[in-house]
């Protein structure tokens, strides 16, 4: 008897094998699923084999941009019972329970932002032959934009760029933006005008005062639109602004000269000034009082048991009065 070759001993048995029924086969739709915020999404699994006591039924998640390995589970089915784990345990359930039907669907309940990814169906029965016993389902949450930030940069004088730009935090898919004028305004020229619907920015060159007015920026994707506005003042080049900080400094130099030179003459004042003097109404203890002469307050002093000899500014002042008399 010819021997057979292995392959075709192989494929022979998995012809038996799947015609046997004894073959797991899972199938989930081949394009992405699509919920909007705050649904219920259901994530269609179905299954062939034949379900025995050993039949288990596992659902995983996996974030968006993560290999498969790092999935982590948030149900199972196993010896005839649910076990839902998790943070999302709170709002998975099957379709179909117990899922010995052929239909293994997960329902999520109220989906938010964070259920965007891959999941995971797999069905696991250890008496049948495994050929395909996982499928991934990849589910995309729908969020409207939120109210995009409007903001401005650059010069905004005749002549100048500006930029203005504009994002929202929040949005699946990905919004677009789109800037537009409010009102009647003239075109402006070829090129002056650049904008990018991915990244929100508008570039305007060559500014003149025709340029000033209110811009909106809307942005959109499937689920809504949102908008904000930005008011932009175009102004003419300030040439008397440098005449006036010009004057102003001369201005602050002449009067700190001034006070210089008034600070200057106070000092020489200062210095001039004698460092004693005596006034016409000043008293002084030895002065003599008028009509009084030398010889009088002489005696006067000597009948006291004193005897002073005058200053010398009494003698001059004596002799002075003494004058008309030798004459």
């Amino acid at each position: 008897m010819a021997e057979l070759p292995g392959p075709f001993l192989c494929g022979a048995l998995l012809g038996f094998l799947c015609l046997s029924g004894l073959a797991v086969e899972v199938k989930v739709p081949t394009e992405p699923l699509s919920t909007p915020l705050g649904k219920t999404a259901e994530l269609t699994c179905t299954y062939s084999t034949s379900v025995g006591d050993s039949f288990a039924l596992e659902w995983s998640f996996v974030q968006p941009g993560k290999p498969i390995s790092e999935s982590h589970p948030i149900l199972y089915f196993t010896n005839g019972q649910l076990y839902p784990t998790g943070s999302k345990s709170k709002r998975v359930s099957l379709l179909q329970n117990p899922p010995t039907a052929g239909v293994a669907t997960l329902k999520l309940t109220d989906v938010h932002p964070s259920d965007t990814g891959t999941y995971l169906c797999q069905v696991n029965n250890p008496p049948d032959f495994y050929t395909n016993g996982l499928g991934l389902i990849n589910l995309t949450v729908l969020v409207p934009p939120s109210n995009p930030l409007c903001s401005q940069s650059g010069r905004t004088s005749v002549g100048g760029s500006t930029a203005l730009r504009c994002s929202s935090s929040e949005g699946a898919p990905k919004p677009v933006y789109n800037w537009v004028r409010l009102g009647s305004f003239p075109t402006p020229s070829p090129g002056s005008m650049v904008q990018d619907e991915v990244s929100g920015q508008l570039i305007l060159t060559n500014l003149s005062l025709t340029s000033s007015g209110t811009y909106r920026c809307v942005a959109t994707n499937q689920m809504g639109s949102a908008s904000c506005e930005l008011t932009l003042s175009v102004t003419e080049p300030s040439q008397g602004r440098v005449a006036g900080a010009l004057i102003g400094v001369l201005l602050v130099m002449l009067l700190l000269s001034v006070a210089a030179f008034c600070l200057i003459r106070f000092h020489k004042e200062r210095g001039k000034k004698p460092k004693e003097t005596y006034g016409g109404s000043d008293l002084r203890e030895d002065a003599i009082a008028p009509g009084i002469s030398e010889h009088t307050s002489m005696r006067a002093d000597s009948s006291k048991g004193f005897l002073e000899r005058p200053s010398s500014a009494s003698t001059v002042t004596t002799t002075k009065s003494k004058l008309p008399m030798i004459v």
